[in-house]
């Protein structure tokens, strides 16, 4: 299985070999279904709390007494009925929102999210990223050579996010010229969940080889 191969200009620089354990996968919507709602789980804060009756200032004193004044019986004025008084069932920060996801689970989603993008041609393999300076300037233009691809003019028209470019591993020098342009978000593969890619519509793999190794060893582990 084989795929074409572009230069930061947006010209073809030859074919690259594709492993078909990450890029020639069954469709698995319910697996990837399970661990995207995993992970947007576990991205979330839980740092919403609401005080209850036994929190709130005040209320020491009973407001009137028992019986006698021909209205209704009261304890405190910080009684959830009460205004500022406590809330009942709100939400508390001690609760966690954390689901457990199996490593071989992620893994397995990851590439049958790839095998997709590949499927619908939204994927661009590039052979390098050779910047020059660290300047947007640089990096827009790289965006606008590879708009010129067939399927994906998009990229350099819109304002949106609409790909992410992936890295096999750290590099600032990349990430800074890339970072100022709203229609790329720029992720290493070891930081890469499968909510950044669905979220995008095109995926920019930069140095394949490299990333296709770290794939591989994290399918061995």
């Amino acid at each position: 299985m084989q795929a074409k191969i572009y230069n930061q200009k947006g010209e073809e620089s030859g074919k690259i070999d594709l492993p078909e354990n990450i890029f020639n996968l069954k469709p698995n919507a319910d697996l990837v279904h399970q661990v995207a709602l995993a992970m947007s789980a576990n991205s979330r804060a839980g740092t919403a709390d609401t005080k209850g009756i036994g929190e709130v200032r005040g209320g020491g004193k009973k407001p009137w007494k028992q019986k006698g004044t021909g209205r209704a019986r009261h304890g405190s004025t910080r009684s959830p009925i009460w205004k500022g008084g406590g809330t009942t069932h709100g939400p508390l920060a001690e609760k966690s929102y954390k689901q457990k996801i199996n490593k071989k689970m992620r893994v397995k989603a990851l590439c049958i999210v790839l095998s997709t993008k590949f499927k619908n041609k939204e994927i661009i393999f590039i052979d390098k990223l050779d910047l020059k300076e660290m300047k947007t300037k640089e990096a827009s233009g790289i965006i606008s050579s590879l708009g010129k691809i067939t399927g994906f003019g998009k990229i350099s028209r819109t304002k949106k996010p609409v790909a992410v470019l992936t890295l096999p591993g750290k590099d600032d020098k990349t990430k800074k010229s890339f970072r100022n342009l709203p229609q790329i978000d720029v992720q290493s593969w070891k930081d890469l969940s499968i909510l950044d890619i669905l979220s995008k519509k095109y995926l920019l793999i930069v140095s394949p080889e490299d990333s296709f190794s770290f794939l591989k060893s994290r399918l061995e582990k």
